[in-house]
Protein backbone atom coordinates (compact mmCIF):
# COMPACT_ATOMS: atom_id res chain seq x y z
CA UNK A 1 0.00 0.00 0.00
CA UNK A 2 1.27 3.35 -1.19
CA UNK A 3 2.20 6.03 2.19
CA UNK A 4 -0.27 8.16 0.88
CA UNK A 5 -2.99 5.19 0.82
CA UNK A 6 -1.52 4.18 4.58
CA UNK A 7 -1.83 7.50 6.22
CA UNK A 8 -5.59 7.95 4.89
CA UNK A 9 -6.38 4.49 6.96
CA UNK A 10 -4.97 5.99 9.87
CA UNK A 11 -7.02 9.10 9.79
CA UNK A 12 -10.15 7.26 9.80
CA UNK A 13 -9.62 6.68 13.23
CA UNK A 14 -10.58 9.08 15.93
CA UNK A 15 -7.33 9.59 18.06
CA UNK A 16 -5.38 10.22 14.63
CA UNK A 17 -7.91 12.10 12.34
CA UNK A 18 -6.34 15.65 12.96
CA UNK A 19 -2.43 14.81 12.40
CA UNK A 20 -1.10 17.01 9.52
CA UNK A 21 0.76 15.31 6.76
CA UNK A 22 4.31 16.53 8.65
CA UNK A 23 3.36 15.19 12.10
CA UNK A 24 2.56 11.84 10.44
CA UNK A 25 6.05 11.71 8.66
CA UNK A 26 7.54 12.72 12.14
CA UNK A 27 6.37 9.12 13.60
CA UNK A 28 7.43 7.30 10.44
CA UNK A 29 4.59 5.13 10.46
CA UNK A 30 4.39 4.33 6.69
CA UNK A 31 7.55 1.90 7.69
CA UNK A 32 6.33 0.04 10.04
CA UNK A 33 3.11 -1.11 9.03
CA UNK A 34 2.92 -4.64 9.99
CA UNK A 35 0.63 -7.63 9.08
CA UNK A 36 0.66 -10.75 11.36
CA UNK A 37 -0.78 -14.00 11.19
CA UNK A 38 -2.78 -15.83 13.01
CA UNK A 39 -0.96 -17.27 16.28
CA UNK A 40 2.10 -15.17 15.66
CA UNK A 41 3.89 -13.25 18.36
CA UNK A 42 4.30 -9.84 18.05
CA UNK A 43 6.20 -9.63 20.99
CA UNK A 44 6.95 -12.21 23.67
CA UNK A 45 7.94 -12.32 27.41
CA UNK A 46 8.88 -8.60 26.93
CA UNK A 47 10.46 -6.51 29.31
CA UNK A 48 12.09 -3.75 27.82
CA UNK A 49 10.27 -2.36 24.67
CA UNK A 50 10.20 0.98 22.48
CA UNK A 51 7.30 0.79 20.30
CA UNK A 52 3.51 1.76 20.59
CA UNK A 53 1.41 -0.47 18.19
CA UNK A 54 -2.42 0.49 16.71
CA UNK A 55 -4.62 -2.24 15.75
CA UNK A 56 -6.16 -1.60 12.41
CA UNK A 57 -7.92 -4.74 11.60
CA UNK A 58 -8.10 -7.89 13.61
CA UNK A 59 -7.61 -8.70 17.49
CA UNK A 60 -4.32 -9.18 19.76
CA UNK A 61 -4.34 -11.35 23.08
CA UNK A 62 -2.41 -9.77 25.73
CA UNK A 63 -1.09 -11.70 28.31
CA UNK A 64 2.07 -13.23 30.07
CA UNK A 65 2.71 -16.87 31.48
CA UNK A 66 2.84 -17.48 34.74
CA UNK A 67 5.86 -19.43 36.91
CA UNK A 68 3.90 -23.01 36.01
CA UNK A 69 3.42 -22.26 32.34
CA UNK A 70 0.15 -21.38 32.06
CA UNK A 71 -1.00 -18.55 29.97
CA UNK A 72 -3.00 -15.49 31.38
CA UNK A 73 -4.66 -13.45 29.64
CA UNK A 74 -4.83 -9.36 30.58
CA UNK A 75 -7.20 -8.33 27.55
CA UNK A 76 -8.04 -8.93 24.35
CA UNK A 77 -8.25 -5.79 22.17
CA UNK A 78 -9.63 -5.10 18.52
CA UNK A 79 -9.50 -2.48 15.89
CA UNK A 80 -9.11 0.57 17.04
CA UNK A 81 -6.86 0.06 20.53
CA UNK A 82 -2.95 0.94 21.02
CA UNK A 83 -0.84 -1.45 23.40
CA UNK A 84 2.84 -1.93 23.96
CA UNK A 85 4.42 0.48 25.92
CA UNK A 86 0.96 2.78 26.54
CA UNK A 87 2.77 4.25 29.37
CA UNK A 88 5.51 5.81 27.40
CA UNK A 89 8.03 4.13 29.74
CA UNK A 90 10.73 1.47 29.08
CA UNK A 91 10.49 -0.74 31.89
CA UNK A 92 7.22 -2.05 33.27
CA UNK A 93 6.13 -4.78 30.60
CA UNK A 94 6.74 -7.64 33.14
CA UNK A 95 6.94 -10.30 30.29
CA UNK A 96 4.16 -9.27 28.67
CA UNK A 97 3.39 -11.06 25.00
CA UNK A 98 1.08 -9.97 22.65
CA UNK A 99 -0.29 -12.17 20.18
CA UNK A 100 -2.69 -11.72 16.79
CA UNK A 101 -5.62 -13.75 17.94
CA UNK A 102 -8.44 -15.46 15.85
CA UNK A 103 -7.09 -14.58 12.53
CA UNK A 104 -4.69 -12.36 10.50
CA UNK A 105 -3.84 -8.75 12.22
CA UNK A 106 -3.24 -5.06 10.36
CA UNK A 107 -0.93 -3.16 12.80
CA UNK A 108 1.30 0.32 12.64
CA UNK A 109 4.01 0.63 15.02
CA UNK A 110 6.08 3.66 16.36
CA UNK A 111 8.77 4.68 18.50
CA UNK A 112 7.54 6.04 21.96
CA UNK A 113 10.73 8.82 21.76
CA UNK A 114 8.94 10.13 18.71
CA UNK A 115 5.03 9.48 19.97
CA UNK A 116 6.45 11.61 22.68
CA UNK A 117 7.65 14.12 20.71
CA UNK A 118 4.31 14.81 18.50
CA UNK A 119 2.01 14.86 21.60
CA UNK A 120 4.44 17.91 23.17
CA UNK A 121 3.47 19.87 20.02
CA UNK A 122 -0.12 18.30 19.91
CA UNK A 123 -1.99 19.00 22.88
CA UNK A 124 -5.42 17.97 21.14
CA UNK A 125 -3.57 14.63 20.58
CA UNK A 126 -2.11 14.16 23.96
CA UNK A 127 -5.52 14.76 25.38
CA UNK A 128 -7.30 12.21 23.22
CA UNK A 129 -4.31 10.14 24.07
CA UNK A 130 -4.73 10.45 27.55
CA UNK A 131 -8.45 10.06 27.20
CA UNK A 132 -7.70 6.42 25.83
CA UNK A 133 -5.30 5.32 28.23
CA UNK A 134 -7.58 6.71 30.85
CA UNK A 135 -10.12 4.14 30.00
CA UNK A 136 -7.56 1.42 29.36
CA UNK A 137 -6.94 2.19 33.60
CA UNK A 138 -10.94 1.85 34.12
CA UNK A 139 -11.60 -1.38 32.66
CA UNK A 140 -8.22 -3.27 34.15
CA UNK A 141 -9.30 -1.62 37.62
CA UNK A 142 -13.31 -2.89 36.95
CA UNK A 143 -12.03 -6.16 36.52
CA UNK A 144 -9.18 -6.54 39.27
CA UNK A 145 -12.18 -5.33 41.70
CA UNK A 146 -15.10 -7.78 40.39
CA UNK A 147 -12.25 -10.50 40.94
CA UNK A 148 -11.55 -9.16 44.32
CA UNK A 149 -15.08 -8.32 45.27
CA UNK A 150 -17.66 -10.47 43.41
CA UNK A 151 -18.77 -14.14 43.10
CA UNK A 152 -18.49 -15.86 39.17
CA UNK A 153 -21.74 -15.28 38.37
CA UNK A 154 -21.51 -11.44 39.23
CA UNK A 155 -18.73 -11.19 37.59
CA UNK A 156 -20.05 -12.83 34.68
CA UNK A 157 -23.04 -10.57 34.32
CA UNK A 158 -20.51 -7.30 34.99
CA UNK A 159 -17.87 -8.71 31.96
CA UNK A 160 -21.21 -8.82 29.29
CA UNK A 161 -22.67 -5.52 30.72
CA UNK A 162 -19.47 -4.09 30.22
CA UNK A 163 -18.32 -5.72 27.03
CA UNK A 164 -21.46 -4.10 25.72
CA UNK A 165 -20.66 -0.46 26.88
CA UNK A 166 -17.17 -0.43 25.66
CA UNK A 167 -18.80 -1.70 22.17
CA UNK A 168 -20.70 1.09 21.56
CA UNK A 169 -23.83 0.08 23.89
CA UNK A 170 -26.40 3.40 24.26
CA UNK A 171 -27.31 4.01 27.82
CA UNK A 172 -31.51 3.95 26.71
CA UNK A 173 -30.63 0.98 24.83
CA UNK A 174 -33.66 -2.35 25.50
CA UNK A 175 -31.32 -4.60 24.19
CA UNK A 176 -28.07 -4.94 22.16
CA UNK A 177 -25.91 -7.73 20.03
CA UNK A 178 -22.38 -7.44 19.28
CA UNK A 179 -19.52 -9.29 17.40
CA UNK A 180 -18.31 -12.59 19.57
CA UNK A 181 -14.22 -12.97 19.62
CA UNK A 182 -14.65 -14.88 22.36
CA UNK A 183 -14.54 -18.69 23.83
CA UNK A 184 -16.01 -19.59 26.60
CA UNK A 185 -12.47 -20.52 27.74
CA UNK A 186 -11.21 -16.72 27.22
CA UNK A 187 -13.93 -15.37 29.27
CA UNK A 188 -13.07 -17.69 32.06
CA UNK A 189 -9.44 -16.11 32.49
CA UNK A 190 -10.68 -13.01 32.08
CA UNK A 191 -12.88 -13.05 34.63
CA UNK A 192 -10.30 -15.15 36.54
CA UNK A 193 -12.35 -18.67 36.77
CA UNK A 194 -12.27 -22.00 35.19
CA UNK A 195 -14.21 -22.88 31.67
CA UNK A 196 -16.62 -25.11 33.04
CA UNK A 197 -17.46 -23.03 35.58
CA UNK A 198 -18.34 -20.20 33.30
CA UNK A 199 -20.05 -22.22 30.97
CA UNK A 200 -22.10 -24.04 33.54
CA UNK A 201 -23.49 -19.60 34.42
CA UNK A 202 -23.94 -18.80 30.61
CA UNK A 203 -26.47 -21.76 30.01
CA UNK A 204 -27.97 -20.45 33.20
CA UNK A 205 -28.01 -16.90 32.27
CA UNK A 206 -29.21 -18.30 29.18
CA UNK A 207 -32.40 -19.78 30.34
CA UNK A 208 -33.01 -16.68 32.12
CA UNK A 209 -33.06 -14.54 28.68
CA UNK A 210 -30.22 -12.85 29.85
CA UNK A 211 -27.85 -13.45 27.36
CA UNK A 212 -27.89 -15.39 23.92
CA UNK A 213 -24.35 -16.98 22.56
CA UNK A 214 -23.33 -17.93 19.32
CA UNK A 215 -20.03 -18.35 17.67
CA UNK A 216 -21.02 -15.17 15.78
CA UNK A 217 -22.98 -13.36 18.13
CA UNK A 218 -23.53 -12.26 21.54
CA UNK A 219 -27.11 -11.22 22.36
CA UNK A 220 -28.15 -9.21 25.33
CA UNK A 221 -31.90 -9.12 25.01
CA UNK A 222 -32.48 -7.04 28.32
CA UNK A 223 -30.21 -4.29 28.96
CA UNK A 224 -32.10 -2.64 31.98
CA UNK A 225 -32.64 -5.86 33.51
CA UNK A 226 -29.21 -6.61 32.66
CA UNK A 227 -27.71 -3.34 34.09
CA UNK A 228 -30.18 -3.92 37.64
CA UNK A 229 -28.48 -7.36 38.31
CA UNK A 230 -24.98 -5.99 37.46
CA UNK A 231 -25.92 -2.93 39.85
CA UNK A 232 -27.02 -4.96 42.86
CA UNK A 233 -24.68 -7.47 42.57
Amino acid sequence: MPADEKMMVLRNYDLWCEMSDEEYEALNVSHHFIVAKKGDYIYFDSHHLNKLYFVKDGYIKIGYIDENGNEIIKEIIKEGEIFGQFALERNNMNGEFARAYKGNVSLCAFNIEDFEKLLTKKPSLAIKYTKQMGEKLRRAEFRLVNMLNKDVRSRLLAFFYNLAMMDGCNASAVSYSMENFLTHDDIAKLIGSARQTVTTFINQLEDEGLVKITRKKIALPDIKKLEKLVVVT
